[in-house]
């Protein structure tokens, strides 16, 4: 089996907050209208990770949810060649990580959130995904 790759995705909490992924199960990743984000949701694979980044209000990840499909068109552009993939909840970071201590960390100063900042959905190494879980106080489930 593949080893799953490792994706940063933003919403901005008030349209829909990670709360409101958990409440719904799962969601459709839609809207995303920037090229570059769309190949990458056209990248992801079920069960890829995805760091989930409160962007706006809050600027911090405060969870992390799975992929649970492959990219297919996006619903909400018909006719269009734009991306979206379902996602589902994981688990909530114990501490949300947020943009400031992003920029403190030297580890993480070629991360995509901060080399790529107007990306809605980029890729995260495998360490920098380790790392902002170690810094989120979090271990993902068994």
């Amino acid at each position: 089996m593949a080893k799953p790759q490792y994706w940063l995705i933003k919403s901005e909490p008030s349209v829909y907050p990670y709360a409101q992924l958990e409440k719904d199960g799962k969601t459709a990743w839609t809207g995303v209208r920037n090229y570059e984000a769309r190949n990458n949701l056209r990248a992801m694979k079920p069960g890829d990770l995805c760091l989930y980044y409160h962007s706006n209000e809050g600027k911090a990840v405060v969870a992390v949810a799975k992929a649970l499909t492959a990219a297919g068109p996006d619903p909400t552009a018909p006719g269009e060649d734009w991306a979206s993939v379902d996602v589902g909840p994981v688990v909530p970071l114990a501490q949300p990580v947020d943009l400031a201590t992003f920029k403190a960390t030297a580890a993480l100063k070629d991360c995509q959130l901060l080399t790529r900042s107007r990306i809605s959905v980029v890729p995260i190494t495998a360490p920098h995904f380790k790392l902002i879980l170690k810094m989120g106080k979090t271990a993902l489930p068994k």
